[in-house]
């Protein structure tokens, strides 16, 4: 199991096996829903930010397994929690995932 955090990393582009499967779910993770031009429903809706932050958690979740699952079918999501700044407001997801048998 392995897990994945929305954080900026440098880019491998020579990545192959895990090492490429998690790049792309962290890419995904921080990649706002509309911003990519040739493919305007990657990534993730951060509308849902400016919730309350149980209601951002519920609705951000659900948005997460689905984008993995379109965009990274290699792994299954087993959880998705986050960690949480009350005061900012600020979430940030963490994510476990399996590697798909093959």
């Amino acid at each position: 199991m392995y897990e994945v955090t929305a954080e900026l990393k440098p880019l491998n582009m020579l990545a192959r096996g895990e090492e490429e499967i998690l790049q792309n779910i962290a890419m995904i993770l921080i990649t706002s829903k509309g911003s990519v031009p040739l493919d305007r429903n990657f990534g993730i809706d951060m509308s849902a930010l400016d919730l309350p932050l149980e209601m951002a958690e519920n609705i951000c979740t659900a948005q997460i397994i689905e984008a993995i699952q379109d965009y990274e079918p290699r792994v299954k999501v087993t959880k998705v929690t986050y960690e949480k700044d009350h005061l900012t407001g600020r979430l940030r997801p963490k994510v476990m995932v399996l590697m798909n048998e093959s």
